[in-house]
């Protein structure tokens, strides 16, 4: 009987690790970030409402499980709640509620239980709306969400940042910034910090980042996917040589691979940014190995 009852067990607690095996492998995350271009009649027929179906068209395809959004106004902010397999968090940079653009987070709200949210401003008084060191025309934001995975039962928490255009100082103190404001409300929990940096990755400020923080374009199990550029400016003929969005990723994230998505539509961008997708995985102090 005993040799019997040996190949049971042992069959038995193969079968036992099964769906913890299919858990980890269906924990992994498809994690984005997309600066959507402000909703302006100024750019014709790149103008919002032609792009609108092909931005959330895009995240569905790509199955985006959450994903940092920059420039968003209220109207295009409501567009995308359209889709309703998503929820978001952030408020509007000008007033702190509705008016202006937003650093919206949009999560699945099948996967995703939500702990906690904030925001807070790229400036000297970041618990107010403000122009911050050397920025003058805009109000720079950033918000945040702790998030639970309900497959795997991780929670981490992920930040989407729009770094100023003009002001150099600016987007120097504002990855101090953004460094000290990650440890202060994640502490040692996994963390994503993604957005339009408005940087490429030779500056300080993006040096700075990663003093604390690894790119994931840098850490990629797999080669980088697309062009190197981010930037399109709407030209379906760009050179795409600038990358100015990034993903940066705590120690306990291990990104699978790393992509510059080009999706466009009868020679049409759905923005004037491309998006930037990774597949990752949150594990324990340190996934990277």
């Amino acid at each position: 009987m005993t040799t019997v009852r040996r190949p049971l067990l042992l069959l038995t607690f193969l079968l036992a690790l099964l769906p913890a095996a299919h858990a980890q492998q269906q924990a992994t995350l498809h994690i984005a970030t997309y600066n959507l271009r402000m909703s302006t009649e100024r750019d014709g027929a790149n103008a919002w409402p032609h792009r609108k179906e092909l931005v959330k068209s895009l995240v569905r395809y790509h199955d985006f499980d959450v994903f940092a959004t920059q420039e968003g106004l209220p109207e295009q902010i409501a567009d995308l709640d359209g889709m309703p397999e998503y929820a978001h968090v952030g408020v509007g940079r000008d007033d702190g509620q509705h008016a202006g653009e937003h650093s919206a987070i949009f999560y699945k709200r099948q996967r995703f239980t939500l702990l906690r949210a904030g925001d807070f401003w790229l400036s000297q008084t970041p618990e107010r709306p403000s122009l911050g060191w050397d920025a003058t025309c805009c109000h720079r934001l950033a918000s945040w969400a702790h998030l639970q995975d309900r497959q795997s039962g991780r929670k981490f928490y992920f930040f989407s940042v729009h770094f100023d255009h003009e002001g150099q100082v600016a987007r120097r103190e504002s990855a101090r910034l953004m460094l000290s404001k990650v440890k202060e409300i994640a502490g040692a929990a996994p963390v994503i910090v993604a957005g339009d940096f408005n940087s490429v990755p030779e500056t300080e400020q993006i040096a700075t980042m990663k003093t604390a923080l690894a790119d994931a374009f840098d850490i990629s199990a797999k080669p980088a996917y697309g062009p190197i550029g981010t930037f399109n400016a709407f030209k379906i003929d760009s050179p795409l040589e600038e990358r100015i969005d990034y993903i940066f990723v705590s120690p306990q994230v291990k990104v699978l691979s790393y992509a510059t998505l080009t999706d466009s539509r009868h020679g049409r961008f759905p923005s004037d940014h491309l998006p930037v997708l990774v597949k990752a995985r949150i594990g324990g102090p340190s996934a990277r190995n």
